[in-house]
């Protein structure tokens, strides 16, 4: 597994500081003292941001471990801008929702600012995957 630096550990433990510190200021008010019921959707939102916040803390501490969270952001931000905001420009019709959004998913630029890409690509890519059966890797019964 590839050597990664301190200044990216800290890197990482800064993108997921920089998220508990954001959803901790705007989602996290209306978690604890919300005075009217949620509707579904924003129920599910809110109730996602909150556990991702709680994922990033245990990012601060164990900044490789939590890496598929930080892919998980870097991933729906991603699509969103593409399928929503994109084509909302594109035929001029962004309004304000829309653009408080793009401008909250445009922050997902740190994620791969920060990333340990050697890491990623050796863990992630080149290790051979957990087993699908009973079998042991050689063969034989585990």
């Amino acid at each position: 597994m590839p050597h990664v630096s301190l200044f990216r550990l800290y890197s990482l433990r800064a993108v997921y500081l920089i998220i508990v510190v954001g959803l901790g200021l705007v989602v996290w008010p209306g978690v604890i003292h919300h005075a009217q019921p949620w509707g579904l959707s924003q129920g599910v939102v809110k109730c996602m941001l909150a556990a991702f916040s709680l994922l990033c803390v245990l990012g601060i501490r164990y900044p490789l471990q939590m890496l598929p969270v930080l892919f998980w952001e870097l991933t729906w931000k991603t699509i969103w801008l593409l399928i929503v905001a994109l084509p909302a420009w594109q035929s001029g019709v962004v309004d304000e929702a829309i653009m408080s959004t793009t401008f909250e998913c445009l922050f997902v630029i740190i994620i791969p600012l920060a990333m340990p890409w050697k890491y990623v690509y050796a863990r992630y890519i080149q290790q051979q995957g957990d087993r699908w059966s009973k079998l042991a890797a050689h063969g034989s019964q585990a």
